[in-house]
């Protein structure tokens, strides 16, 4: 039956009486796993190994005797817990904002009218529209239901889909229920939610849905491997470094003081951490472009995209169909002219039946349109026909382009039926001879040139029951075309032109007559002219060759099925393409499995869809893939950025660390130095790099390789050349600094005055790779901003307080030696450029699009 004609509450629930109860009841959601509570997120950020290094230098420096040093540490390390704590937790409300917008979400009917809302706010009483493809959200007692069929298989195991029935037409007990999990497989409904929650079928077996992430990606597999190598040599050369210290010095306690300072000046601790939080605030800030990231691995993958496979309906186009034309062999009508008469007599049957062949409560933009116009052109008429009885349908199939409806009229005994569809299905369905035939593919084809989507429309009657099994047994007549248009939306050309620019490769799949088609990419920017075009008919045709050698000049696919999608799809795939797919339907579902980054419509998408997919486009338009795209490009070069600061400072340090020893030196940095760094680099590598802006030329490069890795020969070439000029400059200072008479302490202080200063100049130059700093333009960045301001009064405030600059056995230089450290500084921002500009010249093969 159809879904509009619900006996009861065919208003819904007000949304007063929706959030009285959802007050009173809770929220439609299963019980979760719990989050982490905030002992034991800090319980684990405690048990690092850094952390348990630090108690252990804090334990000896008891040993040792220097209470006040202990303390200081420890209080730093309490400090660093805090900071670490604090990104742990922004992490984590980052994830839970997530998993609120991966909220399944249902279409309901509240104070009259339909409206989309998450799954959790549904409540008992709420009237929901079931259509084809969509996850049940709640247990609900179907009012009507047409042609439904639900796969009820994680509840049965059974793995045939069920018939099922509205309130009236049940035949068994619970034929018209259907239960929250389940998923419709075919036809529409509407009905009233009776249970939610844990209330529900689903809730009481104890199910639990299927959490966002929790897999390891290649990036986290990649830097688990790194921090575990780099873990295993630093803490051997730890080792090794205590020893030659006691065998040198005698003195086994300073000896294990210096290891263990050196094992903390090696341990890339931070890596876990930034990757962790760039990931995670990467999907959350795409959540806030309405950009749901439901695989982590795809936000890793959206700057490697080659190639955009959009369909044209709703993503490049507003999905906001108006009717603007009606032809027949005898009348035409132009809704678009210039003072548009009434619509003339001899078009009335052809907009009548059109509605007819039409949902009453319809979900596609194209029937809504019809129904709009049938409302308004034919008012006051006797052909609009509100107490006609729906009877059956036959939906649109994959063998059938059409979809027929059989109505009883209140005043006629036989049964009349209005069908639908592409009029090539309609002109076979009327058995049209060939001349005719061709006289209404030209009218079809002027239309579609004009960018209309054109539909055939035809009637029939018929006796009585049965009814038969095919639409064919009907006889026909053929009424006339129905052209609707669904403008391209204002900001597709300039998107479109960007990819281009970007080196992606937009390709648009539809299931539009071809003329339309041309003319949509036309307007879009598909393609260059004259835009090579494949339909469905033809792709048929080829085989696999002949159709990698097509896609190299084709950009527009028409007339394509939906299991045509997963041949183009593994066909780009093939040639070495990364793709990304957008589709809608529950046929769409194997394609954007298929896919490099499956893109699901998260406004008119079935949920089989968004389920098979990596991202839901919660805006269903082209500007938002673009958005995603730019989303990855930032955040896999935010995250080489921070790499190459974290091995560029780590340098120094370690180099600091080892120097002393061998050379026989005092120690220049102690634990405490190192975790006074931490504080500037731990921030730093997450909280700076990850909101620096897209780069200006970012989308005017070609995308990376796929198997490019995050620590490659560029990333280590320009940390070490960075850091390996730092720790020169620094060691130079520091002998200029002894030479000239000064203290040990004087020295230890200026080289670590300078080393800070260096570290902020290193953030700053990292910023941007594409241009050098004194030039580019500055975009904010606010964490830094606040980053460098704290450091610089913490480093006055240790230099000025004679208690904790006594600690960090310092002593107060002069304001001539203090500018020489700002000047040493200074050039290290120089060499950091100077190493930025070299790799410039020599990284073009870097940036080299996928060859096919």
């Amino acid at each position: 039956m159809d879904t509009m004609s619900t006996p009861e509450k065919s208003e819904g629930l007000t949304a007063a009486e929706a959030t009285e109860k959802l007050r009173t009841n809770g929220p439609n959601e299963l019980s979760t796993s719990r989050p982490l509570s905030a002992g034991r997120l800090l319980l684990d950020v405690i048990s690092e190994p850094m952390f348990l290094l630090l108690v252990a230098c804090g334990a000896i420096y008891l040993v040792l005797g220097d209470r006040n040093e202990a303390l200081m540490l420890l209080g730093f390390v309490c400090i660093v817990i805090g900071i670490t704590f604090f990104q742990q937790r922004r992490t984590e409300r980052s994830l839970n904002a997530l998993r609120d917008l991966s909220c399944p979400r249902a279409l309901i009917i509240r104070d009259g009218q339909q409206k989309r809302v998450p799954g959790r706010e549904l409540v008992v009483g709420d009237l929901v529209l079931l259509a084809e493809g969509d996850r049940v959200p709640a247990d609900i007692d179907l009012l009507n239901a047409s042609n439904l069929t639900v796969d009820e298989s994680m509840l049965t195991g059974e793995s045939v889909p069920v018939m099922k029935h509205g309130k009236a037409d049940i035949t068994v007990e619970k034929d018209n229920q259907v239960y929250s999990g389940t998923l419709i497989t075919q036809g529409t409904a509407s009905g009233l939610v009776i249970a939610t929650g844990p209330n529900s079928a689903l809730g009481r077996i104890g199910a639990s849905l299927a959490a966002l992430g929790g897999e390891l990606t290649p990036i986290q597999l990649e830097t688990r491997g790194v921090v575990k190598t780099v873990a295993i040599g630093g803490l051997g050369l730890a080792a090794g470094l205590g020893l030659i210290y006691w065998w040198l010095r005698g003195d086994w306690l300073h000896g294990l003081l210096a290891g263990i300072t050196l094992a903390m000046a090696i341990l890339p601790e931070e890596l876990p951490v930034i990757l962790t939080l760039f990931l995670a605030l990467g999907a959350w800030r795409l959540g806030r472009e309405k950009i749901l990231a439901r695989s982590i691995p795809a936000i890793e993958l959206l700057g490697a995209t080659t190639v955009l496979c959009v369909d044209k309906t709703g993503t490049l186009t507003a999905n906001c169909m108006e009717v603007v034309q009606l032809w027949s062999e005898k009348s035409f009508y132009d809704g678009k002219a210039p003072a548009a008469p009434a619509l003339q007599d001899e078009l009335h049957s052809l907009l009548e039946y059109a509605v007819l062949a039409s949902h009453r409560q319809a979900f596609d933009p194209m029937e809504s349109a019809i129904g709009k116009a049938g409302v308004h052109l034919l008012a006051s008429t006797e052909h609009l026909h509100s107490d006609w009885v729906l009877i059956d349908d036959y939906p649109l199939s994959r063998k059938m382009l059409a979809m027929s409806r059989v109505w009883q009229s209140t005043d006629r005994s036989e049964y009349l039926v209005a069908a639908k569809g592409a009029p090539e299905a309609i002109v076979d369905l009327c058995h049209i001879e060939p001349g005719r035939a061709a006289t209404i593919f030209a009218q079809v084809t002027a239309m579609a040139n004009k960018g209309l989507r054109v539909i055939g429309v035809a009637r029939a009657t018929f006796p009585a029951m049965p009814l038969p099994d095919n639409q064919h047994v009907f006889e026909f007549v053929f009424l006339g075309l129905v052209a609707l248009q669904d403008p391209v939306r204002p900001e597709v050309p300039e998107a479109v032109a960007q990819c281009q620019a970007a080196g992606i490769r937009v390709v648009m799949i539809t299931g539009d007559h071809p003329a339309t088609a041309l003319a949509i990419a036309e307007q879009a920017g598909i393609g260059k002219p004259p835009v090579g075009i494949l339909s469905g008919i033809d792709l048929a045709s080829l085989d696999d060759t002949a159709l990698l050698n097509r896609l190299q000049d084709t950009d527009v696919f028409c007339r394509i099925a939906p299991e045509q999608k997963l041949r183009l799809v593994q066909a780009f795939r093939s040639r070495g393409d990364i793709v990304a797919m957008t589709g809608d339907g529950v046929n769409d579902a194997p394609a954007l499995k298929a896919a490099s980054i499956g893109v699901a419509m998260g406004a008119r998408g079935t949920d089989v869809a968004r389920e098979a997919a990596a991202l839901v486009l919660l805006k269903d338009d082209f500007s938002s893939l673009l958005s995603a795209v730019k989303h990855g490009r930032r955040l896999f070069a935010n995250l080489r950025k921070a790499i190459v600061f974290i091995v560029a400072v780590h340098v120094p340090i370690v180099g600091l660390s080892i120097l002393p020893v061998l050379f026989g030196w005092p120690m220049l940095l102690m634990p405490v130095h190192i975790l006074f760094l931490q504080l500037v680099i731990d921030p730093a590598c997450s909280v700076v790099f990850e909101a620096e802006p897209l780069e200006a030329d970012a989308m005017k490069r070609k995308p990376r390789k796929p198997d490019m890795h995050l620590f490659d020969r560029e990333i280590l070439i320009r940390g070490l050349l960075q850091g390996g000029g730092l720790l020169a400059m620094l060691v130079c200072f520091y002998l200029q600094v002894k030479w000239s008479g000064k203290s040990d302490d004087i020295a230890r202080t200026t080289t670590f005055f300078t080393l800070v200063m260096s570290n902020l100049g290193l953030i700053y130059t990292n910023r941007s790779w594409s241009l050098p700093s004194w030039i580019r333009k500055e975009t904010l960045n606010s964490p830094f901003s606040w980053i460098s301001l704290c450091t610089v009064l913490l480093l006055f405030l240790v230099l000025s307080l004679g208690v904790i600059r006594d600690l960090f056995a310092f002593s107060l230089p002069g304001p001539v030696l203090l500018f020489k450290c700002l000047l040493v500084a200074a050039l290290s921002i120089a060499w950091f450029e100077l190493v930025k500009f070299g790799q410039s010249k020599w990284r073009p093969a870097a940036n080299t699009a996928v060859t096919a």
